[in-house]
């Protein structure tokens, strides 16, 4: 029953970067619906997922290199 210090370390990163993105647009969204308008709040939900597009494409790719050499390794 060994511990995984890598595996917790980056469970605990990829949390912590997704409870950040989702304050990040609930509270950018919300306070921009509270000032401008629910119309505003949408083209700002859009203009942030596009913003977040290229980060997510990174991630992606990443994710299926680091399954690639895995597997490779397992050889």
């Amino acid at each position: 029953m060994g511990r995984d210090l890598r595996k917790y370390a980056s469970q605990t990163q990829a949390r912590s970067l997704a409870a950040f993105v989702l304050i990040l647009l609930v509270v950018g969204i919300g306070l921009i619906y509270l000032f401008y308008g629910p119309a505003s709040a949408m083209m700002g939900a859009v203009c942030a997922l596009l913003g977040l597009a290229p980060l997510l494409a990174i991630f992606l790719v990443l994710q299926l290199v680091d399954w690639f050499v895995e597997r490779v390794d397992d050889r």
